[in-house]
């Protein structure tokens, strides 16, 4: 984890080609205190890392993000309020890259959705 103590992991599953993993905020990580003091956002390059963090550990090995596309921030995602994620991975591997369509929410509420392209490092 790029920042100690962000989140826990709480279950996971995969089905082929799609990751489907529940996640747990920690609303008092340091991050929260600076963005923003008194209301809580989750940084957009939090749930970005996250997604890396997730596939690395799914396909075991380093990635480099090289590209972002799609990138819709549909609500805000308050740690105190819905701490518990769920975040939806499709795979797509290809000889050289990686392509991950991502759907990050929490209930019924869709937060996030990213098309992202790793690189094998």
């Amino acid at each position: 984890m790029l920042i100690t103590d962000f989140y826990q992991k709480q279950s996971e599953k995969i089905e082929g080609n799609i990751q489907t993993t529940v996640i747990k905020l920690n609303p008092e990580n340091d991050v929260f205190k600076g963005h923003f003091p008194n209301k809580p956002i989750t940084p957009g390059v939090c749930m970005l890392q996250i997604i890396k963090e997730l596939t690395e550990e799914r396909l075991q090995t380093s990635l480099l993000m090289t590209k972002a596309s799609n990138v819709k921030f549909m609500a805000v995602i308050n740690p105190e309020e819905t701490p518990i994620l769920t975040i939806k991975n499709e795979f797509t591997d290809k000889e050289d890259s990686i392509k991950v369509k991502n759907v990050c929410s929490y209930g019924d509420t869709v937060a996030l959705k990213v098309v992202t392209t790793f690189k094998k490092i």
